[in-house]
């Protein structure tokens, strides 16, 4: 969700297409799985130099790591492997381990403790009841812009390619120790909150200005961050953010989310696709559906129109992006989105082991099985 003590310093960089990436992790006891209340404790323990790269999140039992900026999708990977592995090495000390899931499998909301600050007390002020279900763990990727107009064009024409996104990185079928049948429930879960849904057309950023402030005026938010669409423009960092995917263990899928979507808006700014009209009703089906079903889903393409497979949807998106792909040396990452369409995702891994092992065993696995 990101809170006012995170420090990105996306505006201070004015290139194009710069990367930063938020993941946030559980907190679980090595030995059981089971979420642990550990944030205060990981925040003390960080060195000074790298505070500013680890964020609190809504619950103690979460922790997020937030990149510098970068210039390219392997500095960025570096960076993210290095900081989990900050993290791991604090474990390691303190007698916890990171877990990585959209959801943890049994935790139940009512027993987690909410982060008392400014900022997420506010939270709770607004939501109340609902703020107290919300336990999900996601994967946030900026894009820089050095123009604010294009930062509202690119989030309109990205909506595009959310369910195809999310549908590549579900990764969250469990939920208070139940089965629900969803492949990513964390969708379902974070929808609970109001603005996060897929924002609708934007005409500009004088526009959105205009939003923000209404929503201020009248007390829906009390900083532009309250605006949790799952794309959004970021004032502060002069970015697009795109916050559909799940949370996921592989590094390779890492690194395939954050190519896709930095190869996305290069080619929608270079063919200058900026203000192609969507059904939304079909935008918001289609997320169901990859929320639902997944990659083994049909949606409506909501640009043309046409009924297809969400197989079929994913290769429409990377033929348009795949120039921009070999324009950043970024064509690898194709091998990975193959290996999903073929095997599955991780929310597919997770189904596996629980009918295989049960879910103690999930739970050990959502540990075990972090790439570092």
């Amino acid at each position: 969700m990101g809170n006012g003590q995170k420090i990105l310093l996306f505006n201070m960089k004015n290139d194009m297409y710069t990367i930063g990436v938020e993941e946030e992790f559980m907190i679980c006891n090595p030995k059981t799985g089971d979420l642990i209340d550990r944030a205060d404790l990981i925040m003390n323990s960080v060195k000074s130099e790298h505070l500013d790269r680890f964020s609190y999140e809504l619950i103690l039992s979460e922790i997020e790591s937030n990149t510098s900026i970068n210039d390219n999708v392997r500095d960025t990977i570096d960076e993210v492997l290095k900081l989990r592995n900050m993290l791991k090495d604090i474990g390691d000390k303190n007698d916890f381990a990171l877990g990585i899931s959209g959801t943890h499998p049994t935790a139940k909301t009512n027993d987690q403790v909410f982060v008392d600050n400014e900022s997420y007390n506010w939270v709770s002020s607004q939501l109340k009841y609902y703020a107290t279900k919300n336990i999900t763990f996601s994967t946030h990727v900026h894009i820089g812009l050095n123009d604010k107009d294009k930062m509202i064009y690119i989030t309109n024409s990205l909506r595009r390619w959310i369910a195809p996104m999310l549908a590549l990185t579900s990764n969250s079928p469990f939920f208070e120790g139940d089965f629900t049948g969803m492949k990513s429930s964390r969708t379902f879960q974070f929808s609970l909150f109001p603005r996060t849904e897929i924002p609708n057309y934007i005409e500009s950023y004088d526009s959105f200005l205009e939003i923000v402030d209404k929503y201020n005026k009248t007390n829906s938010i009390s900083k532009p961050r309250h605006i949790w669409w799952k794309i959004r423009p970021h004032l502060d960092f002069n970015t697009v953010e795109f916050r559909v995917c799940d949370a996921q263990r592989s590094i390779d899928k890492i690194e395939m989310i954050v190519a896709i979507l930095q190869a996305l808006v290069r080619s929608i700014d270079i063919k200058k696709d900026y203000h192609l009209e969507y059904n939304y009703e079909y935008l918001t089906d289609g997320l169901w559906k990859a929320s639902s079903l997944g990659i083994d889903s049909q949606i409506i393409d909501p640009y043309t129109k046409k009924i297809l497979s969400m197989k079929e949807m994913v290769q429409i998106m990377i033929e348009y992006c795949k120039d921009s792909l070999k324009y950043f040396n970024n064509s690898h990452i194709l091998k990975e989105v193959d290996n999903i369409l073929h095997k599955g995702t991780e929310a597919d891994e997770q189904i596996s082991c629980y009918e295989k092992s049960g879910m103690q065993e999930l739970k050990l696995f959502l540990i075990n099985e972090v790439n570092y």
